[in-house]
């Protein structure tokens, strides 16, 4: 808390992955703008991939899902009264990845915990999430053909832009709408042998797998596919899909292989933590019709955050911001997209367009980083994106968060 020149206002900091630590910088961020500010490690502490916490302790898994941000701002507005002798006149939540989750969680479970709610790249419905996580893994794995090693991740780059980068009128590295783009992975195929430039016939599958996401036995999508164009770069396949490293690294053979990428981590620790309760579970065993009902019947009610009926939050005065990055390899970009078209068809256009809009980012990676525009006011302090002020709501969009009278265009599939 500011101990002096308090703007009046409380800005709750989500935390990301399977949480376990507390946004120090951010926070430190909020008080230097003058905000009184509040974060939670959610209920344990560990490193964000890590979910061994959650075995035989429900509670903790209870208090990851949607406790232990309501109970944190509570917590944090009695302080901020008996401190300043106030309650604060707004409150703004701000978090990407699973605090975007942990902010829409708050909008449908206890809307009246803020007036504004910044949420970026959702992992919102995370039980479809780690599945879906899984089935990748398995689509890459299960067979060793079909690994996609890194080394390789530049050429399916290249690919996807020389296929779908002009579409725009502006060949410049980055897709402006990469769901328009129908990249077929069957180019890359390789003529003679296998080669740094081009993948395999197991190869090709596996790609094609991972850009049209996850179905069940019935048919039925579990969770979007990856968008084209986010392949490449420090936060990209290379980190979360393929070897867990960053490619400014030097990768070994150890550190280039199957199950060592960010998802299959998560996805492995979450069925193994969260839903089956066995840390010797075997994820050779994972079928997808069987692991999305077994995490949906346990782990749905209390860690999704897919309700569309945000009627409450909006009666209560709210105003929701959804960003996602449309390069992200993290969770795929369609899902914020379902989910804002979720909350339109229950409330209807008009209703939605009151409180809530949705900005999808081109090439964005996972909450920043990538080669397209990834600073514009999404960490929650107007004013400390380069030259962005805090007036500056058609740039910064935590200021427009801010500005309850500023109108700005809703996006449009």
């Amino acid at each position: 808390m500011p101990a002096t020149g308090w703007n009046e206002r409380f800005r709750g900091q989500g935390s990301g992955g399977f949480a376990g630590w507390i946004d120090y910088s951010n926070l430190g961020d909020a008080v230097r703008g003058g905000y009184a500010a509040a974060a939670t490690d959610l209920g344990h502490w560990g490193r964000s991939g890590d979910s061994e916490w959650a075995l035989g302790h429900p509670e903790k898994v209870i208090d990851f899902g949607y406790r232990a941000i309501h109970e944190m701002t509570l917590k944090a507005k009695a302080i901020i009264r008996a401190f300043y002798g106030n309650e604060p006149r707004h409150s703004y939540f701000v978090g990407c990845s699973d605090g975007g989750r942990e902010g829409l969680m708050e909008a449908q479970r206890f809307p009246e915990d803020y007036d504004g709610i910044l949420a970026g790249d959702p992992a919102n419905y995370l039980t479809h999430l780690v599945t879906g996580a899984m089935w990748v893994v398995q689509a890459t794995a299960q067979d060793p053909a079909s690994y996609i090693p890194a080394s390789k991740i530049p050429a399916i780059s290249a690919a996807v832009l020389a296929a779908c980068d002009a579409q725009d009128g502006l060949s410049d590295g980055i897709l402006n709408e990469p769901q328009r783009c129908h990249f077929n992975p069957q180019t890359l195929l390789c003529k003679k042998g296998d080669a740094r430039d081009c993948l395999t016939a197991p190869q090709v599958t596996a790609l094609r797998k991972i850009y049209a996401g996850p179905r069940d036995s019935a048919g039925r999508q579990i969770l979007p596919g990856y968008t084209p164009g986010g392949e490449e770069g420090p936060e990209g396949w290379g980190l979360w899909i393929i070897s867990g490293e960053k490619p400014d690294r030097a990768l070994s053979a150890a550190s280039n292989a199957p199950g060592r990428s960010v998802l299959s981590v998560m996805g492995v620790g979450f069925f193994s933590n969260f839903v089956y309760e066995r840390a010797d579970w075997d994820p050779r065993s994972f079928n997808l019709d069987r692991a999305v009902n077994d995490a949906d019947a346990k782990m749905a009610q209390v860690l999704n955050a897919t309700d569309p009926d945000l009627r409450r939050f909006k009666a209560h005065g709210g105003k929701a911001i959804i960003y996602h990055g449309w390069s992200d390899p993290a969770i795929p970009p369609l899902n914020s997209i379902d989910y804002y078209n979720a909350v339109t068809a229950k409330m209807g256009q008009h209703e939605s367009d009151l409180f809530l809009r949705l900005f999808m980012a081109p090439g964005m990676q996972h909450c920043d980083g990538g080669p397209g525009p990834d600073s514009f006011g999404q960490n929650g302090i107007a004013g400390q994106t380069g030259m962005v002020t805090s007036q500056d709501v058609e740039h910064n969009i935590f200021a427009a968060l801010e500005e309850p009278t500023h109108i700005i265009s809703p996006w449009r599939s």
